[in-house]
Formats: structure tokens, C-alpha cells, sequence
């Protein structure tokens, strides 16, 4: 019998030395000329919190694009194959993230006086159809909210179709939002903290538990199918590691957890990306003449921004952190080269990302603000929105192929 990647642990290593491509010197310096006249405009405008968000933005476009971390390929690889590793890496960041959120969240713990409060949203009919919209939309346009950042970032010329897409589909949801909020049914918000009496000692036991429960089923799943292992990505030796070579997924995933702690204690939520698109294309209308300020979304915080510099807004400084973070990453690593998009693939993307900009307006979020940050912030949502974006995934896997898209197969050496 074939071994699997819990027999042979050298076997699921993700990443191997071997030869890089160059750096990419031209690029790395424009690109760390633009973090630093970003990192002014930022902080003059701003002020220093927001400067602050901007930098962890630039930490998680870097730790992003070093693991090639991704939600997207770790549903699509467990659902076509039984591929577990990417899976596996987000019950190890989510255990840990529960466990910093759980003591910010008890304690009031924060670095500049804002009181942290995780993202805990009603469930009901809007988040079972946006998130399961998003499970088809993120295999489509071949990268979820995190994905799509790092990827432009990276280079990837369809993602851009997707970005855009992405904005135009949240725009979308946003006029349609008092709809889906007021007109379906919907339980209040759920804490598994503080809705049930557990607290939050109580709610992290259940919730550690659970990951516990579900890495044990991945162990399962991988001996019965033995599927092909992720393809492990180039790296170095050394400290060089750090700026050249790919980390392994596992450290990324304990990485990304604490820069979104890091996060919660300093602008008082988790870590979001898709509000801002709203937001830039709320902003794009009001431009072109068309007032969105009377849409039920544009009220309050929301309707605030529209009227701030964009500069202002802590989850748009971070966007434009990953961006410029994967940006000086793929740099480094000689990696960053655009190149021409199939008809398929743009029609794919265009798709995708109208689906998941859609979608995360009615589902409170997309896979870092509802699935990351709500599951760590112990919101019976953030679980829902992870059970119906896979099974968006499984439809997904039926549809990309009509637009050439290809899906994991067992009989592949590598997924």
C-alpha cells in the first residue's frame, strides 16, 4: 500500500530546497519605494494606528505569498481528492487564534484603548446563501478574498478581472442588503461564549475540541484515499528563507493567526477584507454621480467612511498592505510575472469574483471576516459559513471545467 502523508511525514512537507529563480532587484526596489511613500500618505492622513494596520497588512501579504496560503485550493484539494494538508493548517490557525482571541476578547485586552469585540452576526438564510455563493464563487475566480489580494499582488493577471469582479459583485450586495437583512429570516447572533453560559474558558474547550475532532477525521480521510500530496514549493536555507525561499504552511498558519490577534488589540475587530470593497466601489459611484448613501448598508460606520479618505479606513490600509506585501514577496523570490488570460479563465473569473463579492455582503464576510475571524471569535456563523462554502466547493467542481478549468484528480502525482 501506498504510504500517505501520516505514514511518511517527509512526505508532507510543503515546501524543499532547491535552486531559486533571481530577484527580481528593479521591482523589489519599486516596491519597497511604494510601501514607504504609502506608509507617509498613511500616517499623515491617518495617523499612526492606521500606519500600524498598514505594516500588519504588509505582514500577511508576505506570509500569504511565501506559503501560497489558501483557503480556495484547501477546500477544492479535500473535496476533489481528499487532499487534508490545507485543511489541516487552518484548524492549527484557528486553534491558535481562538486561544489569543479568547484572552483578548475576557480580558479587554488592547493596545490603543478601543474595546475588542470579535465578529459574531446573525445566522439565517442570508449567510447559508452568500456563503454557499462564495464556495462556488472562490473556485471559479480561482482565489477567495486573502487569495485574490496576494495573487494580484503576485502577479497573477486573472485576478485582476476577479478583484474587479469582486468589488462590482459586494456593490451589489450592498444595494440589495436591507433585503437580505430585514425581509429573510435570520437567528439573532450566536456566541458560543457569551450566548451559552460556557464564557469564554468554556467556549475555547468546545472549539479546540472541535478541530481536534475534525484534524482527526482529515487523518482518517487521507489513509482511506492516499491522495496526491501538494506540490512543495522552492525555498533556501538559512535566513535568506525569510525573504527568498516559501515557508512551510504550518508556520504561515501560526503567523497569520497571531497578526490577526495582533489585529483585534489594536483596531478593536479581527481581520476583514471585504468591506472595503463596498466601500471603494460605493465611493467609485458617488464619484460618477450615483448617491448610495440611501442604501440600507451605508449607514452608520459605513456611511461614515464614504465621506473620509480611503486612507482612513483600516481594512482598505491593510488590502493595500497584502497587495504591496505579496508584491515585494514575489519579487524576491523572482516569481512575479504576469501573463496572458484564456477566454475561459476571464470569463471564469469575472464570475467568481461577482459570486464572492455577492456573497460576502449577505454572509457578513468572506473566508478571513467570517470563517477566520468568526469562527475565532466564537460565532456559531463563522462554522455555518465553513460547512456551506464547501459545499459551494463540491458544486464548483462540476462547473469549472466548462470553462477549462481543471479539478484535482487521484490518480495525479502531486495536487
Amino acid at each position: 500500500m501506498a504510504e500517505t502523508a501520516f505514514h511518511s511525514p517527509s512526505r508532507a512537507k510543503t515546501t524543499v530546497v532547491s535552486e531559486m529563480k533571481p530577484v527580481q532587484k528593479p521591482l523589489v526596489a519599486a516596491g519597497l519605494l511604494a510601501a514607504v511613500l504609502l506608509f507617509a500618505a498613511i500616517l499623515l492622513a491617518a495617523g499612526s494606528t492606521q500606519s500600524v494596520l498598514y505594516i500588519i497588512g504588509l505582514l500577511l501579504g508576505a506570509t500569504l505569498l511565501h506559503a501560497r496560503f489558501g483557503f480556495t485550493s484547501a477546500f477544492r484539494r479535500l473535496v476533489s481528492v481528499g487532499n487534508v494538508q490545507g485543511l489541516q493548517a487552518h484548524m492549527l490557525m484557528l486553534a491558535i487564534a481562538s486561544v489569543l482571541f479568547a484572552i483578548i476578547l475576557s480580558t479587554g485586552f488592547s493596545f490603543t484603548g478601543t474595546a475588542p469585540a470579535g465578529y459574531v452576526s446573525p445566522v439565517g438564510v442570508s449567510v447559508i446563501v452568500g456563503a454557499f455563493m462564495f464556495g462556488i464563487g472562490m473556485q471559479l475566480g480561482n482565489g477567495c478574498a486573502s487569495g485574490t489580494l496576494y495573487s494580484v499582488g503576485g502577479g497573477s493577471s486573472s485576478m485582476i478581472l476577479t478583484l474587479v469582479s469582486f468589488i462590482a459583485g459586494s456593490v451589489i450586495g450592498a444595494y440589495h442588503f436591507t433585503f437580505w437583512m430585514e425581509d429573510m429570516p435570520a437567528l439573532p447572533p450566536v456566541s458560543l461564549a457569551t450566548s451559552t453560559g460556557l464564557g469564554y474558558g468554556g467556549a475555547l474547550i468546545v472549539q479546540l475540541a472541535l478541530f481536534a475532532l475534525i484534524y482527526w477525521i482529515t487523518i482518517q480521510i487521507a489513509k482511506k484515499k492516499n491522495p496526491p500530496m501538494m506540490k512543495q514549493l522552492p525555498t533556501v536555507k538559512g535566513w535568506k528563507k525569510i525573504l527568498r525561499g516559501s515557508w512551510p504552511l504550518f508556520a504561515a498558519a501560526i503567523i497569520l493567526a497571531l497578526l490577526n490577534a495582533l489585529t483585534l488589540s489594536i483596531r478593536g475587530n479581527p481581520w476583514g477584507i471585504t468591506s472595503a470593497f463596498a466601500l471603494w466601489g460605493g465611493k467609485a459611484l458617488m464619484t460618477a454621480g450615483i448617491d448610495v448613501s440611501s442604501w440600507g448598508y451605508f449607514t452608520g460606520a459605513n456611511g461614515a467612511a464614504l465621506t473620509k479618505t480611503v486612507l482612513a479606513d483600516s481594512t482598505s490600509v491593510m488590502n493595500f498592505g497584502i497587495i504591496l506585501g505579496a508584491f515585494i514577496s514575489a519579487a524576491a523570490q523572482g516569481t512575479f510575472k504576469p501573463g496572458k488570460i484564456k477566454p475561459g479563465v476571464a470569463g471564469a473569473s469575472i464570475i467568481g469574483g461577482l459570486l464572492m463579492g455577492y456573497g460576502a455582503r449577505l454572509a457578513f464576510g468572506c473566508n478571513i471576516g467570517a470563517y477566520f475571524g468568526g469562527i475565532a471569535s466564537f460565532s456559531l456563523h463563522g462554522w455555518v459559513w465553513m460547512v456551506m462554502a464547501m459545499l459551494g466547493t463540491f458544486l464548483a467542481l462540476f462547473i469549472r471545467p466548462i470553462f477549462g478549468l481543471k479539478n484535482p484528480k487521484p490518480t495525479d502525482s502531486i495536487c
